[in-house]
């Protein structure tokens, strides 16, 4: 922190200089919040690509990482079909943006508003619970 105030002393335009202080934390704080959310994407995205476990020999392990295959399949088909052809493409197809935007048609940000929204519908609509 002290060296994020420190570093952002040539902006600083003495005018109040607490508020200022203040600013550069509240956006620390907002960027370690964001850091947190996408780490955590990249934590169920590599849960997602771990290979079979039944071939290690845990058979509780693999059944259970099937149910919970056929629970997401189940569950996407209750997204909006809007939303389903962007998740799809993006997280199990692993395409591109551009690649998304070119195929659909659309530009490069309706796709990040596609794959946004979709999230917020996630979020709002799904429950941790269902899947543990």
């Amino acid at each position: 922190m002290w060296t994020r105030i420190y570093f952002s002393l040539p902006q600083y335009q003495m005018k109040g200089f607490k508020t200022w202080i203040s600013r550069i934390a509240v956006n620390r704080a907002i960027d370690f919040k964001r850091s947190a959310a996408r780490k955590k994407e990249e934590v169920t995205a590599e849960l997602a690509d771990k290979p079979d476990w039944g071939a290690s020999g845990n058979l509780e392990h693999a059944v259970t990482h099937k149910e919970t295959v056929e629970l997401v399949r189940s569950k996407l088909q209750q997204l909006p079909d809007n939303y389903q052809d962007v998740l799809r493409a993006y997280y199990l197809e692993q395409q591109s943006y551009q690649d998304i935007a070119d195929k659909q048609g659309v530009t490069l940000k309706t796709v990040e508003s596609k794959l946004y929204r979709a999230k917020q519908w996630l979020r709002k609509h799904w429950k941790e619970e269902e899947f543990k």
